[in-house]
């Protein structure tokens, strides 16, 4: 674990808190870089060192390859972070790092580049024996292609971008004429986000969950599963709630499910932390959907029931040891839930609100912890993903996790801009969501 002196991070907020915090328990010095807007954030502040590097916009910035390498190169770092989004997953930067000697923490670039590419993904997956959704077999540039193949496979089907992530990319469709009017949409907002227009097609199952296995490999060609998080509380598929265990999960299926990620993952000898994410049907079938190959949003919530430090596992891996568990090791004790906390107004279609927090209050006590990099008189920048904290609660069981996650938000007091906090609230006091009852289209009907 000592063999990295100086880590930078590659990214801001939350995140770039949450490693600084790790490298500090592990005794790694550690290099913050920001834009001109965050030169106030908390990650600059807690740091040990901090480098400018541009203007606001993360272009001029937390994407500029160049400037993040001159500032690991000036204050001698040898390792580099890229925490979640921007350059996480960005295959071309994990290999510049290898080769001006910066250990990326993080999978490989040839690990990446298979798992990032949605349709060899899904290849690899039907080579290695996992299910996945009926879908094309390839890629789309031209709408004929697509509608051919929607027409074998039968409507409704998913368009996606084979780079994509995040909802980018993606258009649900019901029949050939919205298939004529989604194509051309979802290319170019695929290569806007992307940088890669290309496209392909799965069917689209109908009031499924998503369930993704967090995985870790290491350097020894061991893979390992720290159970599932049940991610179906999204809106235009992007995650709002997350848990762990699974409402509906048994152990059988979490038996096959895991062993289906651990495959997925020794099959490209896979190393550090990354997320299998499967379609859960009602009939209990389920699908390979894509990997991650980063850090998640939600990794609390796994730390929260297994006790396992995902961070500084991953840092450990990354410097070459083994993973410091067994199998044996892990069980998944009690329930944890999150709630991301937006600045946003869920009153006009969840816009994003940048401006100053003129009153923070973060909720504690008992099994209740909050990720976050804002305080009182904080200016939130307009550049960057509308996040401000993560809510995270443990409970003995399920119940007693939603109690504390009501009783938490309850607590919560973040003013000066709107937030997400009075649309979690609704949501926690959903009976939907009180029994487990729920899947992917759970607000559609909010």
């Amino acid at each position: 674990m000592a063999r990295f002196k100086k880590m930078l991070i590659a990214n801001r907020g939350e995140i770039a808190l949450r490693i600084i915090r790790a490298c500090k328990e592990l005794g790694i010095d550690t290099v913050a870089v920001y834009s001109e807007a965050d030169r106030d954030c908390l990650h600059v502040r807690f740091a040990d060192e901090e480098v400018c590097i541009g203007r606001g916009p993360a272009s001029d910035s937390y994407l500029n390859i160049q400037r993040i390498l001159s500032a690991a190169e000036i204050t001698n770092a040898d390792a580099i972070h890229p925490g979640y989004c921007f350059l996480a997953e960005n295959a071309e930067f994990a290999d510049i790092c290898s080769q001006s000697q910066f250990v990326f923490i993080g999978p490989t670039a040839d690990n990446i580049r298979m798992m990032g590419d949605k349709a060899t993904a899904r290849n690899l997956m039907i080579e290695n024996g996992i299910p996945v959704v009926p879908g094309s077999n390839g890629t789309f540039e031209e709408e004929k292609d697509a509608l051919a193949a929607a027409s074998e496979i039968g409507y409704p089907v998913i368009l996606k971008a084979t780079a994509g992530g995040g909802g980018k990319g993606m258009r649900v469709v019901r029949d050939e004429k919205e298939l004529k009017g989604a194509f051309s949409i979802a290319r170019a907002e695929a290569g806007s986000a992307f940088g890669n227009h290309a496209l392909y097609l799965e069917k689209y199952l109908e009031k499924p969950r998503h369930v993704e296995i967090q995985v870790i490999g290491d350097q020894f060609d061991k893979v390992l599963h720290l159970g599932e998080r049940d991610c179906s509380i999204q809106r235009r598929h992007q995650k709002l709630v997350e848990e762990s265990p699974c409402p509906v999960m048994t152990v059988q299926l979490r038996r096959k499910m895991g062993e289906c990620a651990v495959k997925a993952a020794s099959s490209i000898g896979y190393v550090g932390v990354g997320t299998v994410e499967f379609l859960l049907d009602k009939d209990f079938n389920f699908y390979f959907m894509e990997m991650n190959t980063r850090i998640q949003v939600e990794h609390p919530v796994t730390e929260m029931v297994t006790g396992v430090d995902l961070v500084k596992e991953q840092i450990s891996v990354a410097g070459g040891n083994q993973i410091s568990f067994k199998k044996s090791d892990i069980s998944l004790k009690g329930h944890a839930i999150e709630c991301r906390i937006n600045a946003e107004d869920p009153k006009r279609d969840f816009i994003p609100c940048p401006g100053e927090i003129t009153t923070f209050h973060p909720p504690g006590g008992p099994g209740v912890r909050v990720d976050t990099h804002i305080y009182q008189s904080y200016k939130i920048p307009p550049y960057y993903d509308s996040l401000l904290a993560k809510l995270i609660v443990h409970g003995r069981n399920r119940n007693e996790a939603i109690a504390r996650l009501r009783r938490s938000l309850e607590e919560f007091i973040v003013l000066g801009v709107p937030t997400t906090i009075d649309f979690h609230r609704e949501i926690v006091n959903d009976a939907r969501f009180i029994s487990g009852d729920f899947d992917i289209q759970f607000l559609e009907k909010f």
